[in-house]
């Protein structure tokens, strides 16, 4: 596996690998991997301004979401050896949830109000927010791993 470096932590090359994944066509062969995340996931302020405080989420940003959590499960999954699912919800104003399970255990719960301004400021946020999210998955399965078995 590639070393780790600040920018390319566990939760961003999984991140990238299914972005990849879903590019059938090669339509983003060429772009670096920065490239990439950002026109997904990054928007500046005045990006933000032009899309409306009310409007209705696309399906295609809602996989986009979707697809944050599920390189979260894949690698909690790929370092624990434990499967995880991913549930999201979704209005089609925007309001919403997604969660990360493993066995009984929830491993993230994150909350959307205004899903179709969804977005990072800088790809240093995006990363750090995976990470997070993954350090606190493997903190709440070790806290709540005994009430993972039994029936």
């Amino acid at each position: 596996m590639e070393a780790t470096t600040p920018t390319h932590n566990d939760f961003t090359l999984e991140l990238i690998r299914q972005l990849r994944a879903t590019d059938q066509f090669g339509n983003w062969a060429k772009m670096s991997d920065e490239e990439l995340l950002v026109k997904k996931f990054v928007k500046t302020k005045e990006q933000l301004k032009e899309i409306p405080i009310i409007a209705d989420i696309d399906e295609m940003l809602i996989n986009d979401i979707k697809m944050i959590f599920k390189a979260i499960a894949l690698s909690f999954e790929r370092k624990s050896g434990v499967m995880c699912n991913v549930v999201m919800e979704m209005s089609h104003e925007g309001f919403g949830r997604c969660i990360v399970i493993a066995g009984r255990i929830v491993l993230v719960d994150k909350y959307f109000k205004d899903a179709h301004r969804f977005s990072f400021r800088t790809l240093e946020d995006l990363y750090k927010e995976g990470e997070k999210f993954l350090r606190q998955s493997f903190e709440t399965f070790e806290q709540y791993k005994p009430c993972s078995k039994g029936e």
